[in-house]
């Protein structure tokens, strides 16, 4: 499953490997990539083991504010 994310707290560049990491931690996400400029998040996973919410809280727990998006 694919879902996007989105963020308006991107300040720094920096951000991009902090929150890729911590989702690539969750067991189950397969991918995510971080769009710095536009404040999409998107990650690939598998809806059987992960949550959205989990996603969020990943995001949550390195310091930024994420929701889920449509587009």
């Amino acid at each position: 499953m694919k879902t996007l994310l989105r963020s308006d707290e991107l300040n720094c560049p920096s951000c991009v490997p902090k929150i890729e990491n911590a989702l690539g931690q969750i067991k189950g996400v397969t991918h995510s990539k971080v769009h710095f400029a536009t404040g999409r998040i998107e990650v690939e996973y598998d809806a059987e083991q992960v949550k959205t919410d989990q996603l969020v809280s990943a995001v949550r727990d390195v310091g930024y504010e994420a929701r889920v998006s449509a587009f």
